[in-house]
């Protein structure tokens, strides 16, 4: 069963993915990248249990934060 600190330890193991691509992509520092990534709209919506974000790949996840980076919008995928 799904419950709110299950969420947070896979969210846990999901973050170290996202910050790599941020530091290689963007030459950011790991302290500027966690800046970008906490204060993202997705990491917000991360949590959120209805849209499972959590079961995507950090590289899916990535995208999606470069997306609203550049446009400020994120697209969801649709359920599967």
């Amino acid at each position: 069963m799904v419950n709110q600190k299950n969420i947070s330890s896979l969210i846990a193991i999901i973050t170290p993915g996202i910050l790599t691509l941020l530091m290689e992509k963007h030459a950011v520092s790991l302290e500027e990248a966690s800046r970008i990534l906490y204060n993202s709209e997705l990491y917000s919506v991360l949590e959120q249990e209805h849209l499972k974000l959590w079961r995507l790949s950090y590289p899916i996840l990535y995208d999606m934060l470069e997306e609203e980076l550049e446009t400020g919008k994120i697209t969801y995928p649709e359920e599967q």
